[in-house]
């Protein structure tokens, strides 16, 4: 796939405390990548704060909405997006990532990367953020045990292949989107049930661990079976589970290096 535009979707719930600093790591990540054009667009879905003028300061293409639900919220922001660019674009690729995460500076390098590389679809991971004042170190604990649980710990094996699905971290082609039906109006695990549709459908996906985000580490999320319930859960927990976090797993890819 030759790139030739990013347009990178951001759902949003009352996220003002947070959705600054998400905005501006997509930014510098957009820098990385220049000339290529990157449009940013955040989803203020039902939002009460000051998520979307601060989102709107900050220079993303803010779309407002009612949905209360995450997967409407995820394609409408696609089909904003695509508009953007223009429904004749060719090559596009679509970065998800959300209102309470930060992306690292080669997110977009990487992603775009694997594109190129032939593969429609990129799977990243999450790191959990500092902590925060009501989060619980014993979760954390826990939490890290059971999501890093297959990765490999003998130094210059293969790239780890992660079993992990997030929403905060991936992105696809737009012609792979559009083929399996886009986002599903879900308001948990929509991006396990578009993964899975891709994957049904042969397209090529890519699981890394070089491009991971930080997600927040809370115990009151906004969306329900999500990471701040799964840490919620595991703060009363005596052990962790089997996999991590709402992410699940999902189908596996070939081993390829890491372009």
């Amino acid at each position: 796939m030759n790139v030739s535009a990013v347009a990178v979707v951001v759902p949003a719930h009352n996220e003002a405390e947070r959705v600054v600093a998400c905005i501006r790591s997509i930014g510098a990540a957009a820098d990385q990548v220049a000339p290529l054009p990157v449009h940013t667009v955040l989803v203020a879905d039902d939002c009460t704060d000051a998520t979307a003028a601060l989102a709107a300061r900050e220079g993303a293409h803010v779309l407002g909405v009612a949905r209360r639900n995450v997967g409407a919220a995820r394609a409408a922001g696609v089909l904003r997006a695509l508009s953007l660019l223009g429904p004749s674009e060719p090559d596009i690729w679509l970065a998800m990532t959300d209102a309470d995460s930060t992306v690292p500076a080669h997110w977009l390098t990487r992603q775009t990367a694997w594109a190129r590389r032939g593969h429609d679809l990129v799977l990243g991971t999450i790191r959990l953020a500092p902590p925060a004042p009501t989060s619980s170190g014993r979760a954390r604990e826990r939490h890290d045990a059971a999501y890093f649980r297959t990765r490999p710990t003998a130094p210059g094996g293969p790239p780890w292949q992660h079993p992990h699905i997030h929403g905060a971290n991936m992105g696809f082609s737009a012609t792979a989107y559009r083929r399996v039906g886009g986002f599903a109006p879900l308001t948990t695990s929509e991006d396990r049930d578009l993964v899975d549709r891709l994957s049904a459908a042969g397209h090529r996906i890519a699981r890394s661990d070089d491009h991971p985000v930080r997600s927040a580490d809370r115990l009151r999320g906004r969306a329900p079976g999500g990471l701040a319930d799964l840490l919620a859960s595991l703060r009363l927990a005596g052990s962790p589970p089997v996999v991590a976090t709402a992410a699940m797993a999902g189908p596996r890819s070939t081993t390829v290096p890491e372009p």
